[in-house]
């Protein structure tokens, strides 16, 4: 899955994760990290300008005027300077290191990871460590300098906010990979899946629903409305076919005797679908894709409401790749229509 959301998996560099068995996630997490930081450092570690306060003997970008005075009250004879240089010790590397740091200490990681870890820990001699749970991942921003780190910092947020728990000496250890992150990357997968695979779609997004309104429409009423954000959203030509995908540790819900579907993940579909039919053509669908459990029962079942299909299936993940395409392949072709054409460009 990790190889469809994060295409830059497939370059030649991860050929060999691909051919890996790992029985611990943070064990893969750092055949990655070492093989990307590696590459990394080939390249030379991201710099970025950061501010800096130093008193120097000769001016250097501006003087700072309330130091100044301090100093010379203290008959310091010095500039006080404020400059910007540009730094290899900026976030981006900060979070490398963190990272890097944690997975060497855990022993969920093969001892011949940890020592390609720590090969390209040396290079980082002169960037500091971060606490863990301070990281604001939210300020990090990509462009074309840094673009390779996106990656990098993907795992880096895999691992220490996904990972990473504080036991009760406030030490830290390393856990199971949350079921809210595998969720994510469950999404993710779905649909770069799709994007790849199935290229005659002309649409293949997580896209948003505009609410079907009538009358009153202005921006401050409109304001009050939730977002309907769809995980995945494939067209082609006039068919829409929106899945919402479900990681959870149990698919269905219980009544007595009695086994649901969860009410709001149908009541969620349903909202989406009937607001993207807004001419009421039947040519909108809806899918709950659930991670398949270990429950006897999985759902499997497509029903007509009001003229729209909405349903519920099943996907497989503890099997051979392959089954799993071809559970996806066969969602898009029932919906969209198996053809020898669409066939063969999705084999291509």
């Amino acid at each position: 899955m990790l190889s469809y959301a994060f295409q830059v998996l497939k370059q030649s560099n991860y050929e060999e994760v691909a051919s890996e068995k790992f029985d611990q996630a943070q064990d893969l997490f750092a055949a990655i990290l070492s093989r990307g930081v590696a590459q990394q450092l080939k390249q030379g570690l991201y710099r970025e300008y950061i501010t800096k306060n130093e008193t120097l003997s000769a001016i250097r970008g501006k003087l700072v005027m309330s130091k100044m005075i301090r100093d010379r009250i203290q008959r310091k004879q010095k500039l006080a300077c404020e400059f910007d240089e540009l730094s290899e010790n900026n976030p981006f590397n900060q979070i490398l290191k963190t990272t890097i740091h944690y997975l060497v200490k855990d022993d969920g990681v093969r001892s011949d990871r940890k020592t390609a870890l720590k090969k390209v820990l040396v290079f980082f001699d002169g960037i500091d460590l971060l606490e863990p749970s301070g990281v604001q991942w939210s300020r990090l921003h990509y462009q074309r300098n840094n673009k390779n780190y996106e990656l990098l910092m993907n795992i880096c947020y895999f691992v220490l906010d996904g990972m990473l728990q504080t036991t009760e000496k406030g030490e830290y250890k390393m856990a199971s990979f949350s079921d809210e992150h595998m969720a994510r990357l469950y999404e993710r997968f779905i649909l770069e899946y799709y994007r790849q695979h199935h290229t005659y779609l002309t649409e293949v997004k997580a896209a948003q629903i505009k609410w079907n309104l009538v009358g009153d429409t202005s921006g401050s009423m409109i304001r009050f409305l939730p977002v309907m954000q769809t995980d995945v959203f494939l067209r082609m030509e006039e068919k829409v076919l929106i899945i919402d995908a479900k990681y959870y540790g149990r698919t269905l819900q219980q009544h007595f005797d009695k086994y649901t579907l969860h009410s709001g993940n149908v009541y969620q579909i349903f909202t989406y679908v009937k607001n993207q039919d807004k001419d009421n053509k039947g040519n909108i669908a809806g899918i709950l894709l659930y991670a398949k459990t270990d429950e006897a029962i999985t759902p499997d079942h497509m029903f007509n409401i009001g003229g729209d299909q909405i349903g519920a299936k099943t996907l497989d993940l503890n099997t051979d790749f392959k089954v799993i395409s071809m559970q996806l392949d066969k969602i898009a072709f029932d919906f969209f229509g198996g053809n020898n054409e669409i066939e063969l460009i999705t084999a291509n």
